[in-house]
């Protein structure tokens, strides 16, 4: 899967991974590889993420979108 988190400023991660847990406005939810496809909103918490190789990597957010598709997950964050 090919993950980008981004701010209006700037792209904060962009890279191929394996997991991401984040924060939804229902609670905390994840995506892995061939995801169903997904628009939701995300709350205050802790993106975890899970590369290719097994790094674990931690972005905290304020709020934010998330969409999920063909393997492309896309995260817009205020922060």
């Amino acid at each position: 899967m090919f993950l980008e988190v981004s701010s209006p400023n700037e792209i904060i991660y962009q890279g191929e991974v394996s997991l991401v847990q984040m924060p939804g406005k229902m609670g905390s939810f994840e995506v892995l590889h061939n995801h169903a496809p997904l628009a939701a909103l995300l709350e205050k918490g802790r993106i975890k993420i899970i590369d290719w190789q097994r790094n674990i990597i931690y972005l905290d957010i304020s709020s934010g979108l998330v969409h999920v598709k063909n393997n492309q997950i896309k995260i817009v964050t205020e922060n």
